[in-house]
């Protein structure tokens, strides 16, 4: 059993929660993650580590509601238990040699490029944070980046907090200033990582993305998170789930994501008809 310490809400139906997880604490790093399952008859999810305090013991997770699973998640609270927490899973961020990079985060995702730009930081490369969001309301971890952060750069797509407009006309600004950036590290919605990889990719600076959404069981076994990478298969779970982003094929990565929407819908529907008593 993980007693969860900590429950923060973030932002709407983004939660930050702090576990007591000493084993995954002292061997994480950053890009890994961890597979946590509520209950005995509850499914097993796999979700990105945020920081790890090897020290107390501790591990931090943030997630989005989006299903049943993290909907039952997001209703527990301090001093209650998850049955089951495994990890740490995938493999580490590459950040080896890297001396000036961008990190770009959107939406959720700003919680998972965090660590990464956090572990560029403590190895002494120049970090620029770029985060955004739909709104004001829905910027996760401002502060939290801007500690770890030598420059960073705030976007909301309505314009009421920060720059008017997307993380990638921002990434494209900083591109453009001259500065020699050796690598962009992007996650968030696909359509986000797209669009900064084309912007990248017009300039030839290497760009690692996060394709973390797309896992299921999180062992290789199901084949739920196969994706295209540079014509090849590669399943996100084993083998990333941090790819190169130039050559990922994000279109099939967005149909895929789509395939159980159904399913998903019928089991959330089901559970809020549960929790409402109907």
């Amino acid at each position: 059993m993980t007693k969860i310490l900590e429950k923060v809400d973030l932002s709407e139906n983004v939660v930050k929660m702090v576990l007591d997880a000493p084993a995954i604490a002292r061997k994480r790093r950053a890009g890994q993650f961890v597979v946590l399952k509520i209950d005995e008859k509850g499914e097993r999810i796999p979700l990105t580590t945020v920081d790890a305090d090897p020290e107390k013991g501790t591990l931090t997770i943030i997630f989005q509601v989006v299903g049943k699973t993290t909907a039952k998640l997001a209703a527990m609270k301090a001093g209650d238990e998850l049955m089951d927490l495994q990890g740490p899973l995938g493999r580490p961020t590459h950040i080896e040699g890297v001396k000036n990079a961008v990190c770009v985060g959107g939406g959720v995702g700003v919680g998972v490029v965090y660590p990464i730009a956090a572990a560029l930081k403590k190895q002494g490369a120049k970090v620029t944070s770029i985060i955004g969001a739909r709104c004001k309301d829905l910027l996760i971890l401002e502060d939290e980046t801007r500690s770890i952060s030598d420059n960073l750069i705030v976007t909301t797509d309505d314009g009421s907090y920060g720059v008017h407009g997307f993380v990638s006309d921002a990434l494209k600004n900083v591109i453009e200033s001259g500065e020699k950036i050796d690598e962009v590290f992007a996650i968030g919605p696909v359509p986000m990582m797209k669009a900064v990889a084309a912007v990248t990719k017009n300039y030839g600076i290497k760009t690692t993305v996060s394709l973390n959404s797309i896992m299921v069981d999180a062992t290789g076994m199901c084949g739920a998170c196969r994706v295209a990478v540079g014509g090849e298969t590669k399943f996100a779970c084993v083998d990333g789930p941090e790819f190169d982003g130039h050559a990922v094929d994000f279109d099939l990565l967005a149909s895929r994501l789509r395939m159980y929407m159904t399913q998903e819908k019928e089991s959330m529907d089901k559970y809020r008809c549960e929790c409402h008593g109907k």
